[in-house]
């Protein structure tokens, strides 16, 4: 099953107490994270502001999932650090959104991720806007997904799996596996 099968039924098993067993902990996931940064992991930490905002999310991941007294501590602790996370970084990241291992984004800047469900691996630049369009309307992209400087997802739209969307370019319409995408509205060049 790919991680964006796993990430909807876990997603639609959301109120349920059950975790999924294939599903990996926030940590593991921020492990992949910061693999996929180049250089030492302590200077990544310096060079990528980018990580400081995952490790926000992935916190944030596990303080979902903590038990009830430690939930209300770990919380309020999370909202502190996405306060000075956003600041600094200029990123934000819905806490519910389901992210798979893997995220990487190469520069901080302005950067809105919604309540979207993502594969693992994907690679975001600045500028993009992961929303809805609609009350409940969210995107969903698969696996090794590409998305371009300023490109902007929006809706209840699917991306299949190594999909790369060009620079600037409105995704409103759904994409099929392993194509490249360009334009407003966006259009598959291949």
């Amino acid at each position: 099953m790919s991680t964006v099968g796993r990430l909807r039924r876990n997603r639609q098993t959301q109120d349920s107490p059950q975790l999924l067993v294939s599903s990996p902990t926030p940590w593991e996931c921020f492990q992949a994270d910061r693999a996929r940064c180049p250089g030492n992991p302590l200077f990544a930490w310096f060079a990528y502001r980018s990580l400081w905002a995952i490790a926000t999310y992935r916190f944030g991941q596990a303080a979902l999932a903590a038990p009830r007294r430690a939930k209300y501590i770990l919380r309020l602790i999370h909202r502190m650090m996405l306060l000075t996370s956003q600041l600094a970084t200029n990123i934000e990241i819905n806490t519910r959104a389901q992210i798979g291992p893997g995220l990487r984004i190469h520069h901080a800047g302005p950067i809105i991720i919604g309540r979207v469900t993502m594969g693992s691996g994907c690679t975001i630049r600045p500028g993009n806007i992961l929303g809805r369009k609609g009350r409940s309307e969210w995107p969903t992209l698969g696996d090794r997904v590409t998305l371009g400087a300023g490109a902007q997802v929006l809706g209840a739209v699917t991306i299949g799996d190594d999909v790369t969307v060009g620079a600037m370019s409105l995704v409103i319409h759904d994409i099929p596996a392993d194509s490249v995408v360009a334009g407003i509205p966006a259009r598959i060049l291949r």
